[in-house]
């Protein structure tokens, strides 16, 4: 059975070295989507932060995924980084315009900004969030330490976010930050992902969770048993929680999310997670 009270997922879902660990063996790339949503019911949808897809493009991600599946899908960098909301009015129709073929495949847009984007551009997000089409949900990303000052700036923030019933996205880079490692690919991430405070607040219905952690999935026990008692409580509340997991690897997503799960699964009744396209192989495999 599918997951239902909560959506998970990754920040991809065509990895080619998933295939033989997530993927099925003979997993070729026009298998990779379906293959990955019939495990996971959500993903990141990154991809949309730099390249704007075509409408023959997101229709056939539509038809790849089952009913309940949600894109979350970032705006495009030209609205939020290099125009950062300034006269973006168009931009933002345009660009929403894109998804009316997969409408019920879309779990919030993730509003991005960069550290820039500081208290006094307020107005501007203030103005964004009033254009925006009802038909759709938005959760809001911010990086500029200002807004994490448990102050006035914060409290203006927030309960902005609030009035629109739009989302604060969480972006828990902690445990990565804490690893002592001379890997190089570890090190580049590090040098890429902010530190900013982590908030367990809410301000819409659909609170969503970034985790970015290790590459051993128990090495974030720590942090996924934290996030499982809050995402938990979040659920019991009547909200609609949503958690991607990150990793320097990205082949480590996938236990990572599925670790996260179980620890959950002891917290409160929930379906398993569905089996992984390569275990379902093996399954085949043991029939002969």
């Amino acid at each position: 059975m599918a997951i239902t009270k909560y959506h998970i997922g990754c920040t991809v879902w065509s990895l080619k070295d998933w295939v033989g660990n997530f993927f099925t063996d003979d997993a070729r790339q026009d298998d990779f989507l379906r293959q990955y949503a019939s495990v996971f019911n959500s993903v990141e949808g990154n991809t949309t932060f730099y390249n704007i897809p075509q409408h023959s493009t997101i229709k056939k991600w539509g038809e790849q995924t089952p009913d309940g599946f949600k894109f979350c899908f970032k705006f495009h960098r030209s609205i939020t980084h290099y125009k950062q909301l300034d006269d973006t009015e168009n931009d933002i129709i345009d660009f929403l315009g894109r998804f009316e073929p997969i409408t019920n495949r879309l779990g919030p847009f993730m509003i991005q900004l960069p550290p820039q984007f500081s208290p006094e551009y307020l107005g501007r997000l203030e103005k964004t969030l009033s254009i925006l089409p009802g038909t759709y949900r938005y959760a809001v990303e911010v990086r500029h330490p200002d807004f994490y000052d448990h102050g006035k700036k914060e409290n203006e923030l927030n309960r902005l976010l609030e009035s629109y019933n739009v989302d604060r996205i969480t972006f828990d880079t902690r445990k990565l930050h804490s690893l002592k490692s001379n890997d190089p690919t570890i090190r580049e991430v590090q040098r890429k992902k902010p530190k900013v405070p982590v908030r367990f607040e809410t301000t819409g219905s659909r609170p969503m969770v970034r985790f970015v952690g290790a590459n051993d999935p128990l090495n974030n026990e720590a942090y996924l048993k934290e996030w499982a008692i809050i995402i938990a409580d979040w659920i019991k509340e009547g909200l609609h929680p949503y958690i991607f997991t990150h990793a320097p690897d990205k082949a480590s997503q996938p236990p990572i999310a599925r670790r996260f799960h179980q620890i959950l699964s002891e917290l409160i009744v929930i379906n398993p997670m569905p089996a992984w396209p390569v275990e379902g192989q093996d399954e085949q495999l043991d029939l002969f």
